[in-house]
């Protein structure tokens, strides 16, 4: 069974990602989780002159919060009442990354999806600021979904690589079970000046070869010195529909994500943005470890 979390703030850009995830899904019997994490809105309240406040506080806001998520699963089923599906929701007094990572260990969870932007909605940045807490610190997949962005049958992915880094085959298998599902072609992109010529890399691009050969899927080599103009021509030229990254050490991502911000970048996508973390998760102690 697919085990899919999905962050809410109550916001039009949740719900959208929530609607995203389950045509993805829809031919995945699948458990979906609708997460609410309601910390925040009780430690910025200014109604806390003691603790008995706070208990107070936070039991409205608990209330409150699972008056909204049972209203959502409603309006869930109305969009598409999928017999392949069970949803269950979660109201959660705690930091929403802290949050995540205990749901993803104790359901050995496969994916978070959630909107690029929540309830603020600032046209102005790629990643509103709990998208991006999400994007750096959970450990398994997390596909972002941009504000108004509506459902499209992912027939084309673009997957950069330097082919410098294993990956796990767990997640490369969600990559080839969503592929097979809709006929995709994953296009693998290597942007540089030199041909794939060491041993790491060349046994890692056999790796990809050997985990996606059920799959239709094509290398392409661009030479091209700003990896940013590279994507983006690709996206357009290519019709990309999702694009994947990954986020760990040496790779571009990383370097996006913690050396700049990802608008000082430019890489502002328009489509679906799917982040592989590379963990290595016990599926029996819950524990995961970075490689």
């Amino acid at each position: 069974m697919r085990k899919i979390i999905i962050p809410t703030d109550f916001s039009e850009n949740a719900f959208n990602a929530l609607k995203y995830a389950v045509d993805l899904f829809k031919y995945e019997i699948s458990e979906i989780i609708i997460l609410h994490a309601f910390a925040d809105e009780v430690y910025n309240t200014q109604r806390l002159p003691d603790k008995d406040a706070l208990e107070i506080l936070k039991q409205e806001v608990l209330k409150k919060s699972n008056a909204s998520l049972s209203h959502i699963e409603k309006q869930l089923k109305d969009y598409s009442p999928n017999p392949r599906h069970r949803v269950k929701s979660l109201s959660a007094f705690g930091i929403l990354v802290d949050e995540v990572n205990d749901l993803i260990n104790s359901e050995n969870a496969d994916i978070v999806v959630m909107g690029t932007q929540g309830e603020t909605d600032d046209k102005n940045i790629t990643f509103g600021t709990n998208t991006l807490q999400v994007i750096k610190h959970v450990q398994c997949p997390v596909l972002c979904i941009p504000a108004d962005c509506k459902y499209k049958t992912p027939k084309n992915i673009l997957f950069p690589t330097n082919y410098m880094i294993p990956y796990q085959r767990r997640e490369l298998k969600l990559i080839v079970d969503m592929a097979r599902s809709f006929r995709t072609t994953i296009h693998m992109l290597y942007v540089s000046n030199f041909p794939v010529e060491s041993f790491r890399q060349k046994d890692n691009q056999l790796f990809l070869k050997e985990q996606f050969y059920e799959i239709r899927f094509k290398f392409h080599l661009v030479e091209e010195t700003d990896r940013v103009e590279a994507i983006k021509t690709a996206i357009d030229e290519m019709d990309i529909d999702m694009l994947i990254m990954v986020n760990s050490h040496h790779t571009f991502l990383e370097e996006m994500l913690h050396k700049h911000t990802i608008d000082k970048i430019g890489l502002h996508p328009k489509i679906p943005f799917m982040i592989l973390q590379n963990y290595h998760r016990d599926v029996v102690t819950g524990l995961a470890n970075n490689q």
